[in-house]
């Protein structure tokens, strides 16, 4: 597979996966309030208004890839809050397929590293960032 093809590939799931958190949450905001509430998290609705509207950031940052590295790292370490705070060993003993939720949030973290270390490719993207320079891929 051509790099360029396999990179925007890259970019593209990982739009998909932040733009169907954030629709799920649009679409249920009180859903999600609740269930960020059952973790123990105080002022729920809001909460939840700020999540929906950062997966949006993301993924605006992954489709363009404007602030490419930065969206990445802080996705990353998004996703690995999100592993511990609803999918953590506290979880386990009730339902053990919340380890494998808590694994799978681990996987897609080394994926959003890789993706912030090695920036948005050199096509189709918007070439802006703080951290890295997105050299070209």
């Amino acid at each position: 597979m051509d790099r360029t093809v396999a990179i925007l590939v890259a970019r593209l799931i990982f739009a998909a996966v932040f733009a169907m958190a954030a629709s799920f949450k649009f679409l249920g905001m009180d859903e999600t309030a609740v269930y960020i509430a059952a973790a123990g998290f105080p002022v729920p609705h809001f909460l939840a208004w700020v999540a929906a509207f950062f997966e949006l950031a993301l993924v605006l940052a992954f489709l363009t890839g404007a602030f490419f590295s930065e969206a990445a790292l802080l996705a990353a370490i998004y996703v690995i809050f999100l592993a511990f705070a609803f999918h953590g060993p506290s979880h386990w003993q009730g339902n053990q397929a919340e380890f494998g939720f808590f694994v799978d949030h681990f996987t897609f973290f080394a994926g959003l590293l890789f993706a912030a270390v090695h920036g948005p490719g050199k096509q189709l993207a918007i070439r802006r960032g703080f951290i890295w320079r997105n050299e070209p891929a």
